[in-house]
């Protein structure tokens, strides 16, 4: 039958799949329908794909027991601990467990050691390269479509530290990344932002401050605070770091 025929009778609706038996062109695939995703099935297993975190170092490990335990906590380590990652990823399970209203990142908009010069667009175009980093690690547990759309609804706050001060942050999962690029009287101010119902991760490297030695506060509130029982101060390691090992290995010797 020709091309033409074919889709004459299938528009007039007289088309008879009985008219192809014995043609050797038809391949009929054997289709096994004994399965059904409803066998089998349990009520209480969990529908959607969620990444499980998990610590890879003692440190780590620490750190989440921390968080889960105590509603405001320093993380201090180097580069590649996992410090802000982690932060965030308990901030995202906070607020998809319903147990906090909202997440709010914020960070000091400090170079890495050089000027970076005028920025064209308004507020939030010029603060976007500072704020990226939060992007990518909400976007590593969470899709982009997601984040936009709970950013949108308020759900997900990110603002620089100067856009902090006067607030008063309920029913939260505050992180504060970057902190080693916080003045004492910065760090002072936004830990007094901590309000009911509220937990709050500080995290940063002191020995990469791009500040200078003397106007970093970060060291300074570290160390009085560990005498307060109700804060957990968590000072990772080397050993615990979780990128490339030749990271470990450099800031052996740097």
């Amino acid at each position: 039958m020709s091309k033409r025929a074919l889709k004459r009778q299938v528009r007039e609706g007289a088309f008879d799949a009985g008219q192809f038996q014995g043609d050797d062109k038809i391949r009929r695939l054997p289709v096994d329908r004994g399965w059904s995703p409803l066998q089998h099935h349990n009520d209480d297993r969990e529908q959607s794909y969620v990444k499980t975190i998990k610590a890879k170092s003692p440190g780590q490990q620490e750190l989440i027991d921390a968080i889960d335990a105590k509603n405001l906590v320093l993380a201090l380590g180097p580069a590649g601990t996992g410090k802000t990652y982690l932060a965030i990823a308990k901030a995202v399970e906070a607020l998809e467990a319903g147990r906090v209203g909202r997440i709010v990142l914020s960070r000091p908009a400090v170079e890495a050691g050089e000027s970076i010069g005028f920025l064209p667009g308004d507020a939030e175009d010029k603060l976007a390269p500072y704020l990226r980093p939060l992007y990518d690690a909400l976007s590593d547990r969470l899709s982009m479509k997601r984040v936009r759309a709970l950013m949108t609804e308020g759900a997900i706050e990110i603002a620089p530290v100067g856009f902090m001060r006067g607030r008063t942050l309920n029913n939260a999962f505050v992180v504060i990344d970057e902190a080693q690029n916080c003045t004492y009287v910065q760090l002072k101010m936004l830990l007094t932002r901590l309000g009911w119902h509220s937990t709050m991760v500080v995290t940063g490297d002191p020995d990469q401050s791009d500040l200078l030695p003397t106007f970093s506060g970060l060291g300074p509130v570290a160390t009085k605070l560990e005498e307060v029982g109700n804060i957990s101060v968590v000072r990772l390691h080397d050993r615990d770091i979780v990128r490339h090992p030749l990271v470990a290995e450099m800031l052996g010797v740097l």
